[in-house]
């Protein structure tokens, strides 16, 4: 696919990798808002090309009372409400095949939960509301089996498609980035790279999910230099108290710095 065409999205021309960020579950308005202005303003600096991520409602959760959102219409329309405010498109999950239709109307990209894409009815769905998909490889897959989940979003004549490696289980309660995936998937459609989530440790005895933030900028160092097409990255003011994914997210306070040594790694893998 191309980027361009996705609405809004700025600074195609530039030469760096895209850029999907935001907070893990959108946990109100304020908080939205906070970070979308944040990013926005370091990706306008950086001539990034940016889409804003929130999701509206979290299903795959370990636990019973674990967070899962504050209501799935009010956090779309705060979605739609950073679109329009900031005029940068914005990409969710959606976990069924009614939240595809729903979720359309408020955001720019549907995005396939990892656990969920081998879904037929709900990648057809999302797929069929025209809408760019990006569907996330599964922990469980193959690089090379992603080619048929692309292929059913095309046999649907919707060619916005894009492929997310999130990492592969490495035994029970860790995660692995296999880069040569990258260029295996890249056959298929544009790759992104979801530095965050590759660095979870899921399976926790605690029921909730742990993370390796302190290696967020080595895997994304590493995308970028085997030339990945877009990076994913969730980030929070204060991830200690994120209502999900806390565990692996990126202080946004450390958002501005990376992006620059991501960007001049890209320059230079440019230039060869």
């Amino acid at each position: 696919m191309n980027i361009q065409h996705i609405p809004q999205i700025k600074h195609t021309d530039s030469g760096n990798f895209f850029l999907l960020a935001g907070p893990c579950a959108i946990e109100g308005e304020e908080m939205a808002m906070r970070i979308a202005e944040k990013l926005i303003g370091i990706t306008d600096k950086l001539e990034i090309p940016y889409v804003f991520k929130g999701s509206f409602k979290k299903a795959n959760r370990s636990r019973i009372d674990s967070f899962s959102g504050i209501g799935d219409e009010k956090a779309l329309k705060i979605l739609r409400k950073v679109s329009e405010t900031f005029h940068v498109p914005t990409v969710t999950d959606i976990h069924t095949n009614e939240d595809a239709e729903m979720a359309a109307q408020y955001v720019d990209v549907l995005q396939i939960p990892a656990f969920l894409v081998r879904q037929t009815d709900l990648v057809v769905a999302a797929a069929n509301t025209g809408k760019t998909v990006n569907l996330k490889k599964g922990q469980f897959m193959s690089p090379e089996s992603m080619k048929h989940a692309v292929q059913k979003v095309l046999d649907c004549h919707n060619e916005n498609v894009m492929v997310t490696d999130r990492g592969s289980m490495f035994g029970y309660q860790d995660m692995i980035v296999d880069f040569r995936g990258i260029p295996t998937m890249q056959h298929y459609a544009t790759t992104v790279l979801d530095v965050t989530h590759s660095l979870q440790q899921p399976n926790q005895m605690v029921g909730v999910t742990g993370g390796r933030p302190d290696m967020i900028e080595t895997i994304a160092k590493a995308g970028i230099a085997v030339g990945v097409d877009g990076i994913f990255i969730e980030t929070h003011f204060d991830p200690a108290h994120a209502k999900s994914d806390g565990a692996n997210m990126l202080h946004l306070d450390l958002f501005e710095g990376l992006m620059t040594r991501l960007v001049a790694i890209r320059k230079t893998i440019n230039s060869f």
